[in-house]
């Protein structure tokens, strides 16, 4: 495939799952790439060979059983700015895509991919720095006009993002109600508010969801 045979690209694969990771190994052969294939089944790994290994490239799943990659893509940009972050998942890219590439992901693709796709992808990233699928653009064009998609906080008014914050911070509905001079009721109404808003169930996500947009 033109010049790739000159290019050395090594690889990081991260799935915990062998047989994804075999199987993208298998299309990055196709493709004529040289170099080596690392792979990676828990997110501990893939950081411990990303702080070892030249690696140019990830593919890596967005969910593993020790956490999720949105976590450490800030982490590998952090250690090697230059490495180029490819999320291969089957979380929903409708409502999840926006989220990998705003952590700093370089593209995000499907594992409902046909395989033409997903060696695209692959070539996308090397050569462009970048692969965004045609969901995910239009995604990304929506969002400049919706940015409740990118930062869903801005769905909330000042004042729950104010309480929200309050509460990210450790604070309960008594000493939030204190603080802001109403009624604890209130702060629990608002509360609920909130959660129905931004679609979740408890404050540890709140409190991620806070984090993700600072």
């Amino acid at each position: 495939m033109n010049n790739l045979e000159t290019k050395t690209i090594n690889f990081l694969l991260a799935d915990d799952h062998s047989l994804i990771r075999q199987g993208i190994e298998f299309l990055i052969e196709e493709i004529g790439f040289e170099g080596e294939i690392f792979h990676a089944s828990t997110l501990k790994k893939v950081l411990e060979t990303v702080g070892v290994q030249q690696i140019e490239i990830v593919v890596i799943d967005a969910i593993f059983p020790d956490g999720n990659s949105l976590n450490i893509i800030a982490e590998i940009k952090a250690l090697k700015p230059e490495i180029k972050i490819l999320v291969f998942s089957g979380v929903d890219e409708n409502i999840q895509s926006i989220k990998y590439i705003n952590a700093g992901a370089n593209g995000f693709l499907s594992k409902m991919s046909e395989e033409k796709e997903i060696k695209e992808a692959i070539l996308k990233i090397h050569e462009t720095g970048k692969y965004i699928s045609s969901i995910t653009q239009n995604l990304l064009i929506d969002s400049l006009h919706n940015r409740s998609i990118i930062n869903p906080l801005q769905k909330l008014t000042e004042r729950e993002l104010e309480i929200a914050e309050m509460y990210a911070k450790g604070y309960g509905n008594l000493e939030i109600a204190n603080n802001l001079n109403v009624k604890q009721n209130t702060i629990s109404t608002i509360k609920k508010r909130i959660f129905d808003k931004l679609h979740i169930e408890n404050i540890v996500d709140l409190a991620e969801l806070i984090k993700n947009q600072h």
